[in-house]
Parts: C-alpha cells; structure tokens; sequence
C-alpha cells in the first residue's frame, strides 16, 4: 500500500491478514513471557527516540510509507508469526518469503525503512534491538503519524530463523474469496469477524493496483460492465484511471478517494456510498455479519480507533519468538549464519 504516484505495492490488503496464530491469541502471557513495555530501557534506550527519527524522516519525504511498513508488518506476522521472516533475502539455498507470489510487489518503501532503522539502531547498540521489534515500534509510530490511534506495544521479540516461499500459500486471503471464506480463515486464527472489519480499515490509507480490480470495472457481467455496487461516477473515473492497465501495470488508484493519505473512518464513510475499491471491501457492507461493524465504525471514529487498536495488538502478539527460538539478526535481510 502506498501512493497512487508510486508503483511498487499492490494492495490485497484487508485480505491477507494473519493467519498464524495459534495460543499467542489464546494465552498472549505464554506467548510473551520476555515482552515489556520497556524491554530496551536498560540495552538500548534511545530505542524509541531513533526509530520515532527515521520514520518521520521517511514519511516526510516518502508519504506512502506508513501504508507500506503497514502491510510489511500484516504480511509478517501472518505467516511463521511476527518475527521479521518476511525481510530475509533469497539466496542460492533457499527462495524466501518475500519472493512468493504474493509478497514479490510488497511496497519498497517499507523494507527501506526497516533497514535503516536497523543501521541507526547497530550504530547506537549494536546486536541488541531485534528486527521484528523494529517493525512493530514502526508500524505503531506511523499509523500514529497519519493521523491514526497510539497503542502500546511490548517488546522482546527474536527474529526467526525460517524464511521459506513454499510456506506462503494459504496463510493470505486474497480477492478472490468470498467473505465467508474470508471469515472462516481470520477465524481459524482466533481472529473474530470484528477484528477483521476493523483491520480492513486499514485501507483508509495505501493503493491498490488497477489489476486487483479491474473486474469490477470492465466485462463485469453479462448485463452490466461495471459492478452494480460501484458508485457509477467513482467507476467511471477507475475506468479512465485503469484504460491502460494492461500494458502500464503499476497504474493504481487510492483505497480511500476521499483521504488518502489520513488514517481516518473514512474507509468506512465509502463503503456506505459505494466508494470500496476492491471486492471484498465493498462486500463488509453487504453482509449481516459484517455490516453492522462498517455502519458503527462509519458513525464513531473513536469506537474504530479503540478496535483497531486492539486488533493490532492482537497481531503483534502472534506466534512471537522468544528466547532460544530465535536470534537478534546483525541484518534484517539474512540470518546470523547462512542456511544451506
């Protein structure tokens, strides 16, 4: 997720959340017996100081980074749990999670922001501050930073030491499933029908690539080219927008037309007027299981911050490393020692 200028991300967004749950959601206390509020006061405690720095930085010269390390930080901990898996590179032993299918157009911004945190971190306290930690303080200080609600997060992750493509498959939703199917799959995780609403509100900021909904807007049906539930001027302007997808296909529009770039209720506010972008955006308010969470989120900003608050903690708490299970990686990119 990103910016309609930039081309590097495509948005399944509300999708691919988490899938990787299990008894951190269950019993959070035996997930996290090291996570703290202030795991790195003592080891490193300008912290929080020099990653607030870099991603502020970075937002200010790059404004589709919040949406970006956003999604970095959904595709992680969905898959082997939150333990920055997902920033490993490839090698000649081993293709890596982000080369999968679904991770290879992840946004550019956000693995650069992490990178950089993690060199301003080794210069400061060098071996201490863990790469899935970096990208939860992130995570967290950006949604702030756009306008989004602050949570508290606890720290003492360990980075995991798995990074495989051939795990990847059947841990994201994606457009193409209906939301019971959806539903099912948040739920196998214990992730309840209101976590996954509020999650998707995600989507009031970022883009999503013309091609991810492209059949919305052209040959939709038999009876009409255009999706019925699309607002007809708003699908007319995606039609302009997406004449070229085909052969330009970075070409992408706003998830949220009215503020893009403000993490607001207003995801919401646009489902109500036919404004969602992708499919299963706009399906949240056609069924009785989900509409009633879009019609309370859209009229109380407050009550959606406070949920996706929550929900966010939730995630970040999912399969969390401790201990001997994981390292503190010198670089996000690579394991301590390679794997062959």
């Amino acid at each position: 997720m990103a910016f309609h200028f930039h081309s590097h991300s495509h948005s399944q967004f509300l999708l691919f959340f988490f899938l990787t749950a299990g008894l951190a959601l269950l019993f959070p206390s035996t997930a996290e017996p090291h996570l703290t509020e202030n795991y790195y006061e003592k080891t490193c405690p300008k912290f929080n100081d020099i990653v607030q720095q870099v991603v502020t930085d970075k937002q200010m010269a790059t404004p589709t980074t919040a949406a970006a390390v956003l999604r970095l930080f959904f595709h992680d901990c969905v898959l082997e749990g939150c333990d920055a898996s997902l920033l490993i590179a490839s090698n000649s032993f081993n293709k890596a999670e982000r080369d999968h299918d679904t991770n290879v157009n992840l946004p550019g911004d956000g693995f650069d922001t992490i990178a950089r945190i993690k060199t301003s971190l080794e210069l400061q306290c060098p071996g201490v501050v863990s790469c899935a930690d970096i990208i939860t303080a992130a995570t967290r200080n950006l949604v702030n930073m756009v306008g989004g609600p602050h949570y508290r997060v606890s720290f003492g992750r360990k980075d995991g030491l798995v990074s495989r493509a051939d795990r990847v498959d059947g841990h994201y939703a994606k457009t193409n499933m209906t939301l019971s199917e959806i539903i099912n799959l948040f739920a196998s995780k214990k992730l309840s029908v209101q976590d996954l609403v509020a999650l998707s509100g995600a989507h009031t900021i970022g883009f999503s690539h013309c091609r991810e909904f492209s059949n919305r807007i052209f040959n939709f049906s038999k009876t009409s080219d255009i999706d019925p539930t699309l607002n007809a001027n708003f699908a007319k302007g995606l039609k302009n927008l997406c004449a070229n997808y085909t052969s330009n296909p970075g070409m992408s529009a706003f998830n949220d037309v009215m503020t893009p770039g403000k993490f607001d209720n207003m995801y919401f506010r646009n489902l109500q007027r036919g404004l969602g972008l992708l499919i299963t955006d706009q399906a949240l308010m056609a069924d009785e299981r989900t509409k009633p969470l879009v019609d309370l989120y859209a009229s109380d900003e407050k009550k959606f911050f406070e949920d996706f608050a929550q929900s966010m903690i939730k995630v970040s708490l999912m399969n969390v490393k401790t201990g001997k299970h994981g390292e503190v990686r010198r670089r996000c990119d690579a394991f301590n020692n390679l794997k062959t």
